[in-house]
């Protein structure tokens, strides 16, 4: 990743007519950590014929949804700097535009499901974590902190997207002091010209393969390695149920070329409860 500035930023999209205070109170934690900054954001969309008073209101509601989440921000975390922009485009491809300078964006979940999903002008998520250049942390809900011991969970399946997230994951694990769970599903084929068995193994030695040499570099993370079986999302949503977030790829090696978002992907994003951490291939 490269940026114009020296110091890369903690991006939040703000939505000025839905809760922020989970993703915010995420992105305030996570710059602690990390001793980076924040840059709250909100993209009001460009002014259509007829809506003068319409966007004129949307500006103001940008504005004081900004002032109260710097001071909500700072507050949480008074050693992070927290800088705000409201900005003229389309929420999606401004966040989109702006994680090229970013170490991640951060956004909110709306829980919406498919349909609502296409249909509503305010979806963000899916949009943003395809086209994204750097990680894109969806908060649904609050970070399960009480569950002890606390870890994180990390979707590998051996594409590039996985092995990128693989290694976020464990930088992850590293600053909050907590385990690792790598997690690989396996389905039985219908057919096959191997044993299920032998198949089952090749994900087993797949899995260790990748995670090889992780635990030199990071000597504190205790690593753990599962293969389930069944389909990766199920896998992937039971195994974080209680854990701090899951970080995959964004497209694993069962994609198709074209595809910007991961099926695996697509379906945590409505189905898992934790932070769900969206990794690009490096």
């Amino acid at each position: 990743m490269t940026s114009t500035t020296a110091r890369l930023d903690i991006v939040v999209g703000i939505d000025p007519v839905k809760n922020w205070h989970l993703a915010l109170a995420w992105a305030a934690d996570e710059a602690h950590l990390r001793g980076l900054g924040l840059r709250l954001v909100v993209a009001v969309p460009p002014q259509r014929t007829g809506e003068e008073i319409l966007h004129k209101a949307r500006l103001r509601a940008g504005a004081e949804a900004l002032r109260t989440a710097v001071a909500w921000a700072h507050a949480r975390q008074p050693d992070v700097r927290a800088a705000s922009a409201l900005l003229d485009g389309s929420p999606a491809r401004v966040l989109a535009g702006l994680s090229r300078g970013a170490a991640m964006v951060v956004l909110g979940s709306r829980h919406l499901s498919r349909t609502e999903e296409y249909l509503s002008a305010g979806a963000l998520v899916v949009p943003v974590a395809a086209q994204a250049h750097c990680p894109v942390v969806v908060v649904g809900d609050a970070e399960h902190v009480t569950q002890q011991p606390q870890y994180l969970v990390v979707g590998i399946d051996g594409s590039e997207s996985s092995r990128a997230a693989l290694a976020l994951a464990f930088e992850e694990a590293d600053l909050r002091h907590c385990a690792l769970r790598a997690v690989a599903a396996w389905q039985p084929p219908v057919f096959s010209l191997h044993g299920g068995d032998t198949l089952f193994h090749v994900e087993r030695r797949l899995l260790s393969e990748t995670t090889a040499g992780w635990g030199e570099k990071y000597p504190d993370v205790r690593l753990t390695h599962e293969v389930s079986i069944g389909s990766p999302v199920e896998t992937l949503a039971n195994a974080a149920e209680h854990a701090l977030a899951v970080v995959v790829g964004r497209r694993g090696r069962g994609g198709y070329t074209g595809m910007r978002v991961g099926s695996v992907v697509h379906g945590l994003l409505h189905r898992a409860h934790c932070p769900v951490i969206t990794v690009p291939a490096r």
